[in-house]
């Protein structure tokens, strides 16, 4: 029983981890704003928004206006849905919603045309749309601890994919074998399968 505690601390420590070093691949030259109220003056220089942990149940309307937005951290919240609105954000290159109440991802993510990291860990989310297929310069996607039934084969063409984070997903040999067969090019990262489904 320690052991696996261990194992499953050291897992989410490794997530973690690396969330962290993503992120700040794309925020060293950026100024960051940490509240919408006082950035509204402006919306067009904002490049920067880290709006975890805020106890944010929907996402500020007032973000659709960021237009130039290349980061957006909406961490460890207890938001429960993405509105549509959120594919006009045209120029974001990372997107993290981990930790939230999620149960659903809308099809508008796939307007997001200049995406590199999506993470979406530790939601609920149980389907993922086709519209994954649009975001071209996707490299990393992280569903870490989520209720998937299974991963659309739209991602097979994700040919920029480097890692896809699909552990502590229960998954059976067949559903595994699939995912990795969309895409072979990319690391694949899974728990063990599990007879089920």
């Amino acid at each position: 029983m320690t052991l696996r505690i261990g194992i499953f601390i050291l897992l989410l420590f490794g997530a973690y981890s690396t969330a962290i070093s993503a992120q700040e691949r794309f925020t060293s030259d950026l100024v960051k704003y940490t509240s919408i109220s006082t950035d509204t003056e402006h919306p067009d220089s904002i490049r920067y928004l880290d709006l975890s942990r805020k106890g944010l149940k929907t996402l500020p309307d007032e973000i659709r206006s960021y237009k130039n937005l290349e980061v957006l951290d909406l961490s460890k919240n207890k938001i429960t849905e993405i509105p549509v609105w959120i594919g006009e954000l045209k120029h974001l290159k990372y997107l993290s919603l981990a930790n939230n109440k999620l149960v659903t991802i809308t099809p508008g993510i796939g307007g997001l045309s200049n995406l590199i990291i999506l993470n979406l860990n530790k939601n609920l989310i149980e389907h993922i749309p086709a519209e994954i297929g649009t975001l071209h310069k996707l490299e990393e996607i992280d569903l870490w601890s989520n209720e998937l039934n299974d991963i659309p084969k739209e991602i097979a063409e994700l040919k920029n994919l480097r890692v896809l984070e699909l552990r502590n997903i229960l998954f059976n040999d067949e559903q595994q074998n699939e995912i990795r067969n969309h895409v072979p090019w990319a690391e694949v990262k899974l728990s063990p399968s599990c007879n089920c489904k």
